[in-house]
């Protein structure tokens, strides 16, 4: 068995290498390659990824999309098993991967995903939305198709058959998830398989990426729609619960503000995503790509 791990670049010099080094510390694992798709980098990410000799694929600006880019990093794959990593997730430990690969054991495992976890910069509602969606407890196989593709694994064949949406602005995780679960394949949540997850964003960038993951999820789950008093409600509810746990957590006068400014633009964000027009500017689309 060969796994082939796919790192998405852009600017990421500040995290890839104790990316990289967490990586290839692993211990209790098949062999594998590492290919990292970078899409323009002006920093050091090229030469940190160089310095672990791992192989480079380029994507020009202008062609970017996340499907797009994670697309050239699989057809590039020898593995028959795809990790997909962000290039600011670090592996808590160094049987990170062992765990994240053993559910294919069953063959209705079609795709893997594992615990996200904040650090102590991470914004507090932050922590509070990795605990909502990467508990503690594997899920395996789990309800539907939710996942995320920061930390996750699938397999090839899979991928080879029905390849990543290459124009949607986000979402394309949980788009392949849902064809897949539609055909009868199951997903696997494994606690175990853990990283630490750093977004370091302004607030403008919060409300981007939750803008245009909202306007991908219009054509992954039409249905859902977001009303402005959802937003108020979904706001209003949101500060009161992290608010209540930031005080039985006794930081509640050093991050009541943080958590007021997170939940508006996650909100607010998600209720312009939600509204907006199905074809959007070459500008905007450069925002969703390049958030930084």
């Amino acid at each position: 068995m060969v796994i082939s791990i796919i790192i998405r670049t852009y600017n990421e010099e500040k995290y890839l290498a104790q990316v990289l080094e967490m990586v290839f510390n692993q211990s209790d694992c098949p062999d594998f390659e590492v290919i990292v798709v970078d899409s323009g980098s002006t920093d050091h990410t090229l030469k940190i990824a160089n310095d672990f000799r791992c192989k480079i694929v380029s994507i020009k600006k202008e062609e970017f999309s996340f499907g797009r880019s994670l697309n050239l990093g699989c057809s590039n794959a020898q593995g028959e098993f795809l990790v997909l990593v962000s290039a600011h997730c670090i592996p808590t430990d160094k049987f990170w991967l062992k765990n994240l690969i053993k559910p294919f054991e069953n063959p209705a495992i079609v795709l893997t995903y594992g615990r996200q976890l904040g650090v102590e910069q991470s914004k507090f509602s932050e922590k509070q939305l990795f605990k909502k969606y990467f508990p503690e407890r594997d899920a395996n196989p789990q309800e539907g198709f939710f996942c995320n593709n920061a930390n996750s694994c699938l397999r090839k064949d899979a991928w080879d058959t029905r390849p990543f949406d290459e124009d949607l602005t986000g979402l394309e995780d949980m788009d392949w998830a849902k064809f897949q679960v539609a055909q009868g394949s199951k997903i696997a949540y494994i606690a175990e398989a853990a990283v630490y997850h750093i977004h370091e964003e302004t607030w403008s960038q919060v409300k981007r990426r939750y803008e245009r993951e909202a306007f991908a999820l219009k054509d992954i789950m039409p249905e859902v729609h977001v009303s402005f008093f959802d937003m108020l409600r979904y706001i209003i509810v949101a500060i009161f619960l992290d608010a209540k746990q930031a005080l039985n957590q006794r930081v509640f006068f050093k991050t009541w503000l943080e958590i007021c400014f997170f939940r508006i633009y996650q909100y607010l964000g998600t209720y312009t995503g939600n509204h907006l027009h199905r074809k959007i500017s070459k500008k905007k689309k450069e925002q969703y790509f390049y958030p930084r």
